[in-house]
C-alpha cells in the first residue's frame, strides 16, 4: 500500500477512530467485480473501464470517504509466464509519469491471506494506462518499457487517488488475457459507463465479424477462469482487512498509516 508516516498522540488516535467507521473504497471496471467485493467493510467505484472517467469520479469527491483504497478485478498479462486466473499482487504501480510504490510489509501482509489457493501468485509491479494493450505486440512493448507484470486501466488513477489523501493503498488483479493472446477490440466498445456488458454489442461484433466466434469463446474461458479468480481474491480481501477495532490497531502499527 502506498503509506505515509504516522504521527503521536490523541489526534492520531481519534482520527483512527474515525477511519474505522469508514469503509475500504474498492476501485473496479466491471460491475461484475464491484458486486464481488461489496458490502463486509467494502464501497466500490468504477467506471466501465474508462481511466479518465474514474478519475473525474474521484476527483468529486470532496473528502475521500473511506479508510483504505484498494484497486480489485481483471487484468491483462505482460510477463508470459502468467496465464489466465494467476493472481498478481501488486508491489508497486507504473503509470506513464510516475511511480506509486506499494511497501513491502503490506504486500507480505496481504499475500498471506492467499496461502493455500490453487491458483499462482506473483508478487510484481502492475502498469496502469489510459488506453488499453490489445495486442501481444503492444503488451511486449509494455512490458519492455516498465517491466512490470501485468496491466489494467484503473490501478494508477486508484493509486494517485490513496496518495492525494494519504490513505493505504492496494493492488489485487487476476489475468484474464494473457501476454501472448490479443484482447478483441469490440470489448471495449461493449463495456459501458456502468461497468456492464452489452450484450448486444457483443452480438453485432459476431454478426459483423468483428470478432470470430472463436475469439468469442476464448475470451469466455479467459474471463471465467479470471472472475473465478477475482471471487477468490475478494473473499481472501474481505477477511484479511481489518474491521473491527483491534485489528485496525495491528494493522496501523504494520503499516504506520495515517488515515
Amino acid at each position: 500500500m502506498g503509506v505515509v508516516g504516522d504521527d503521536s498522540g490523541t489526534h492520531v488516535a481519534g482520527r483512527s477512530a474515525k477511519a474505522r467507521q469508514l469503509p475500504i473504497l474498492a476501485v473496479t471496471g466491471l460491475a461484475r467485480e464491484a458486486r464481488l467485493i461489496a458490502g463486509s467493510g467494502f464501497a466500490t467505484i468504477g467506471a466501465g473501464g474508462n481511466s479518465v472517467r474514474l478519475k473525474d469520479m474521484l476527483d468529486a469527491r470532496v473528502s475521500p470517504g473511506c479508510s483504505a483504497v484498494v484497486s480489485i478485478g481483471i487484468a491483462g498479462g505482460l510477463d508470459p509466464i502468467l496465464v489466465p486466473g494467476d493472481i498478481v499482487i501488486a508491489t508497486g504501480i507504473v503509470a506513464e509519469h510516475e511511480y506509486h510504490p506499494i511497501r513491502e510489509d503490506i504486500v507480505a501482509f496481504l499475500a498471506g491471506g492467499f496461502s493455500g489457493t490453487r491458483n499462482k501468485l506473483m508478487l510484481a509491479d502492475i502498469a496502469g494506462v489510459n488506453i488499453p494493450a490489445l495486442t501481444p505486440a503492444a503488451k511486449s512493448a509494455l512490458r519492455r518499457k516498465t517491466g512490470a507484470a501485468a496491466v489494467d486501466m484503473e490501478s494508477h488513477v486508484a493509486a494517485a487517488f490513496a496518495t492525494k489523501h494519504r490513505l493505504p493503498f492496494a493492488v489485487v488483479r487476476a489475468i484474464c488475457d494473457p501476454a501472448h493472446r490479443a484482447l478483441p477490440a469490440f470489448v471495449l466498445r461493449a463495456l459501458q459507463p456502468s461497468g456492464h456488458v452489452d450484450i448486444m454489442a457483443i452480438v453485432a461484433s459476431a454478426i459483423t465479424r468483428s470478432a470470430t466466434i472463436s475469439d468469442l469463446f476464448q475470451l469466455s474461458r479467459d474471463s471465467a477462469k479470471a472472475f473465478e479468480a477475482c471471487a477468490i481474491g475478494a473473499w481472501r480481501l474481505t477477511s484479511r482487512f481489518p474491521h473491527s477495532a483491534s485489528s485496525w490497531t495491528k494493522f496501523r502499527k504494520l503499516t504506520n498509516a495515517t488515515v
